[in-house]
């Protein structure tokens, strides 16, 4: 008995010892397989070259929107140019996202998945996420009719409720606004209403000028309009020659006069400080000061 046991355990150690060995010889087999190999290597390049061209494609895509948004900067007829800034960025992210979605399906399909039922879930995914994420479709759609009705562009100086600066990005989701004191405001697309954009129209410079109730206006007055003449070709972003509207206010001690200069967009306020030091001066040339307080 004992030796029919012994004999036994030594035929089943011998049976998984070769078993063991017939399993690590299919490995062997399967690894050293040089069609296994040949395949590994083929979708690595292949994969390489997707990545590659993938590459390749956002680079000349924005190359060529730079050169098309540049061309337009040269065009004589200056048609759209403050959307070009603002659309060749938004087109070279699109092209950046669009070329990089296709080429995760390309290397997953290399990969060896089934993009049929990936794509499927995705659709659903996506449904589920824009019930789920209302206010995000609600950013996206409106950050496309801020971009393509030109509410305002890349540049623009816009005030969005209580937020006024100068406008640094625009975006799918959100925009993104710099005061002028250096802060920065991110603002949702879907949560803008009322903007109002100063950097579309010419801007009107309205400068008061206090003198003494005792002064002769009509003396007043031909003393400005007399400083005024040439002013648009001696200050920077004024239109055209300032006008002298007249008399504004009276008070108990002074006058106020009112003058009225036509500028650049968003240049109103540096327009009216020339303007005030050129009055100053030639008031206190003709010994025209305002009354003490």
């Amino acid at each position: 008995m004992h030796l029919t046991a012994t004999l036994a355990d030594s035929l089943m150690e011998s049976e998984q010892v070769q078993a063991g060995i017939g399993y690590w010889t299919k490995v062997e087999n399967y690894v050293t397989d040089p069609e296994l190999w040949s395949s590994i290597i083929t979708v690595v390049i292949k994969i390489i070259v997707i990545w590659v061209v993938g590459r390749l494609v956002i680079k000349l895509s924005n190359k060529a929107i730079d050169h098309m948004s540049r061309e337009r900067e040269r065009n004589l007829l200056k048609i759209d140019q403050r959307r070009s800034k603002t659309i060749s960025r938004l087109v070279g992210n699109v092209v950046s996202w669009t070329v990089n979605f296709i080429t995760l399906l390309l290397v997953l399909s290399q990969m060896g998945f089934n993009l049929g039922p990936l794509l499927a879930g995705a659709g659903v995914l996506g449904l589920a996420i824009g019930f789920g994420a209302q206010s995000l479709v609600k950013d996206v759609i409106t950050g496309f009719f801020i971009i393509f009705e030109d509410q305002f562009a890349v540049g623009d100086v816009i005030q969005i409720g209580a937020q006024k600066g100068t406008v640094e990005q625009i975006g799918l989701r959100v925009t993104r606004i710099r005061s002028a004191l250096g802060e920065e405001y991110i603002i949702p697309n879907g949560s803008i209403g009322q903007v109002t954009n100063f950097s579309v129209h010419n801007a009107t410079a309205l400068i008061d000028i206090l003198v003494p109730y005792k002064e002769d206006a009509e003396r007043v007055v031909g003393i400005i309009n007399e400083t005024l003449k040439g002013s648009d070709t001696r200050i920077p972003h004024l239109v055209a020659e300032p006008k002298v509207l007249g008399v504004q206010t009276m008070a108990a001690a002074d006058i106020s006069i009112r003058v009225e200069a036509e500028c650049e967009p968003n240049t109103d306020a540096m327009v009216a400080r020339m303007l005030n030091a050129e009055i100053k001066q030639a008031l206190d040339a003709h010994g025209i000061r305002k009354a003490p307080a």
